[in-house]
């Protein structure tokens, strides 16, 4: 059973030419940074545009109950009343966050270094998830959790009483844990350095740097260092949300597969830390075109424009692009699947912990739908069949992963047979238009009986 309730069975069928533009939600890291970010200013900032999916409701209500004020005023306007770095007040129940990891981590960064105790827990999913990558660099600001085995939701964090700054080299590519870090380090005195070896995606530096923090990267030997000095009265800001060139995926992928189609997709976020998939499939031969190319809110924008591909490569995907495209690596495998000869994709062990394990996921779902996978601890390599050839077929499971969901949804609006999900309700954590914008466009989905 679906952890957001009845299952929803989905399925896609081969559809004609997808038409149209496709006006995607606002993106999910910018939407939960700015809840968080405003909650800890001192005043109110005035949020546009921001996704209202579940996660980042459930990371409302979070910072509601951490004190702030949170109005939302319809249409993608919220507001947040902050209370100020160190103002959280004590939750007065156990904090839900539903499907987010993201929601979580945050979360747990944003009030680690504030003397309060905190319960989180959140959906089947979320509850399977690892902590302590987090919980581990927070533990060395003076901040303590208490979880299930192998640092497992629920769990509680019993904040710092005398928090102390901290060096912190990230041991595996993830800005969830760097942001997390960052948050603590917040209402730490003195100066906390966080030192990535690979760049990821760096929303929360640019957001803090907004809001008034002083904080400062440099590039050495030791790789990209980060440094924040804590205490800082966060100045509250006025936000224009770009639109999640993660969600941009999944139309833009379908354009370039469903034969016929020309989808434009306007304000999509192009931040170079978020956008390899797109130069990804440029160089797999997809007709991409970035269209009045500006800057919004301290982030790159343009209007994206996918046509019809037929004649898609398969390619090898270079390991340190994996951090600027994680989340796309299930729909870029669909994409894979419909181009010729191999993609291999490696050094993404990073997806074996996501939502859903999401190698052993798509890998699963492709050959039951008549697509060659091989799969390592690290690495999966999907050999392509060609335009329009998958076979499809096939019922999958989704696993409550939002993102295998739409990804072989999307698959079926290109194989010669309909492709099923066992259960597409998780879509609506991230992407709850996704259903009646792609119909727009013209493709065929329908909900079955469950």
């Amino acid at each position: 059973m679906s952890a957001h309730g009845t299952p929803i069975p989905m399925t896609a069928e081969r559809s004609g030419p997808l038409k149209g533009q496709a006006h995607v939600p606002g993106d999910k890291s910018i939407s939960h940074r700015s809840l968080i970010l405003g909650a800890m200013a001192v005043g109110e900032t005035r949020v546009s545009g921001l996704l209202e999916g579940q996660d980042v409701l459930d990371t409302a209500t979070a910072m509601r109950a951490f004190g702030a004020e949170v109005t939302d005023h319809g249409a993608g306007v919220w507001t947040v009343n902050g209370v100020g770095v160190g103002g959280f007040s004590e939750p007065g129940n156990v904090i839900d966050c539903g499907n987010s990891g993201t929601g979580v981590r945050l979360l747990m960064g944003a009030m680690a270094t504030s003397p309060i105790v905190a319960t989180f827990t959140g959906d089947t999913s979320l509850n399977k998830r690892p902590m302590a990558r987090v919980t581990d660099p927070l533990a060395l600001f003076g901040t303590q959790a208490f979880g299930r085995s192998g640092g497992r939701l629920p769990m509680t964090i019993l904040g710092a009483t005398d928090p102390v700054p901290v060096r912190y080299t990230v041991p595996v590519p993830s800005a969830q844990v760097k942001s997390a870090v960052l948050l603590a380090g917040l209402n730490a005195p003195g100066e906390t350095v966080v030192i990535e070896r690979e760049a990821t995606r760096d929303h929360s530096e640019r957001m803090l740097a907004g809001f008034g923090a002083e904080i400062s990267t440099e590039v050495t030997d030791e790789g990209r260092v980060i440094t924040l000095k804590g205490r800082p009265e966060l100045k509250p800001q006025t936000i224009v949300v770009p639109r999640d060139p993660s969600s941009a995926a999944f139309p833009v992928c379908a354009a370039l597969i469903v034969e016929g189609s020309d989808v434009l997709v306007p304000n999509i976020g192009l931040n170079p830390t978020r956008a390899g998939l797109f130069t990804t499939l440029q160089e797999m031969g997809a007709d991409l075109v970035f269209e009045n190319l500006r800057e919004e809110g301290g982030e790159p924008v343009a209007d994206l424009r996918a046509r019809f591909s037929p004649d898609l490569k398969g390619i090898e995907v270079p390991p340190d692009r994996a951090a600027s495209m994680i989340d796309e690596y299930p729909v870029l495998s669909v994409v894979a699947a419909n181009a010729q000869g191999r993609t291999v994709m490696r050094g993404v062990k990073e997806l074996r912990v996501k939502e859903s394990d999401r190698i052993d996921a798509m890998a699963s779902g492709l050959r039951l739908n008549g697509v060659t996978v091989e799969d390592g601890p690290d690495w999966w390599i999907v050999e392509g069949r060609g335009q329009g050839e998958v076979p499809g077929g096939a019922q999958v499971q989704s696993h409550l992963d939002h993102r295998i969901a739409m990804s072989f949804l999307i698959l079926g609006m290109a194989s010669k047979r309909p492709v099923s999900v066992d259960d597409g309700s998780p879509i609506a954590t991230s992407f709850p238009i996704f259903e009646p914008l792609m119909e727009a466009l013209g493709a065929h989905i329908k909900r079955d009986e469950a």
